[in-house]
């Protein structure tokens, strides 16, 4: 009981486990769209993180969008550990939360939809975890990369809490913070779904909308 409860605390700096100075090994290209998965990436892209639950079924969600999504990786951050394993981050003894990368054109896909992606897709209600998903490393979270993400993020958290409440939702519990160190995952969590179809995905949405994407939608039309 004492070691689950400690899965649900973040570990200071001083408790977390000390990593390595080089980056543990990952995959070379993206398995579906076979362009590098470190990059670079073209000129003009945007990169933005999400952490959902389970990486493996949120990097789909991102990868499905289509055009406009360049490339996805899954890997770690927002912990103190730096270039951490899964075994590690799973220990709880990192503060890392399993993300996902997602490296998207502007002028094909905006922010806004990631952002409807991100919220729909799970339960941000849940506190350290989501589903039967358990532990620090399955928090809802949001990194930003610009000023603007960050303002988007926070409008969007606001709007989608009403929307929530509505419907008799607990309140919301994603971090919405400045982008941490990004440590890219182990080769074989890279494009997980893709290379196993029939793998496990623990994620589930609220089944509420969120009514950023309609007025998106009305500006893509416009």
């Amino acid at each position: 009981m004492f070691a689950f409860k400690k899965k649900l605390e973040m570990p200071s700096a001083a408790d977390a486990l000390p990593g390595r100075a080089t980056p543990i090994p990952t995959a070379r290209d993206h398995f579906i769209f076979h362009r590098p998965l470190k990059g670079p990436y073209p000129q003009g892209f945007e990169r933005a993180v999400f952490g959902m639950g389970c990486f493996w079924g949120a990097e789909r969600k991102f990868w499905e969008l289509g055009e406009g999504i360049h490339a996805t990786a899954v890997g770690y951050a927002g912990g103190h550990t730096p270039n951490p394993t899964y075994e590690e981050v799973c220990s709880g003894r990192t503060g890392h939360n399993e993300v996902v990368l997602v490296v998207y054109d502007p002028s094909k896909v905006s922010y806004e939809r990631l952002l409807k992606t991100f919220w729909e897709n799970h339960d941000p209600t849940q506190g350290m975890r989501q589903g039967n998903d358990v532990g620090t490393q399955y928090r809802s979270g949001i990194y930003a990369f610009t000023p603007a993400q960050r303002q988007a993020a926070e409008a969007s958290k606001a709007m989608y809490q009403q929307a929530l409440k509505a419907r008799r939702f607990d309140a919301i519990t994603t971090e919405v913070l400045d982008a941490p160190e990004f440590y890219f995952a182990e080769d074989y969590h890279q494009q997980y779904l893709a290379k196993n179809p029939m793998g496990y995905c623990g994620l589930g949405g609220t089944g509420v909308s969120c009514p950023i994407g309609a007025a998106d939608k009305q500006s893509a039309h416009a």
